[in-house]
Order: structure tokens, then sequence, then C-alpha cells
């Protein structure tokens, strides 16, 4: 971390995931602290990503693309069998 304040909050993870995590931290060599701020970087970083990524392709799009694709598309479920239960 290269930010040299830190906020400490206490954390609390059901016992399962906390004796999940501890193992991973020592196969990783690190504390359990450092796994964990990493876990929250990476889940961090991939959810902005996505959000950046839907929000590139929904600028692309126009109002009536979705209806285009629904008007397209067969009123019959495309296997026998798939039909929904009422």
């Amino acid at each position: 971390m290269t930010d040299a304040r830190r906020y400490k909050y206490p954390l609390q993870l059901p016992v399962s995931l906390k004796e999940t995590a501890a193992r991973l931290a020592r196969e990783d060599g690190v504390s359990l602290n450092q796994w964990i701020v990493t876990a929250v970087a990476q889940k961090i970083g991939a959810v902005e990503t996505a959000e950046a990524f839907l929000r590139e392709r929904a600028a692309g799009a126009a109002a009536g693309d979705l209806r285009r694709y629904l008007d397209e598309a067969p009123d019959a479920p495309p296997e026998p069998g798939d039909e929904l239960q009422h």
C-alpha cells in the first residue's frame, strides 16, 4: 500500500470464511490482514472495470435496440419441452 494513512475497521467474518482466508494467506506467505486488503482491492478493481465496460457498451445503445432484438425473436421456445409452465 502506498498510502501511509490507514483506517481500522472491525471486520466480522463467519468462522469458516476466516479460516479459509487465513489458510490462503499462510499459503501466500502474507498476513491475514494483507491478504484481506489485497482481496478487497482485487474486488474493487473487478467491479470498477465491469462498470466501465458496461457504461461504454451502453453508451452506444439506442432506446429501440432491445425492441429490435425482441421483435426478431421467435414467439415459441427453441426446443420442444422448453415451454414455460403456467
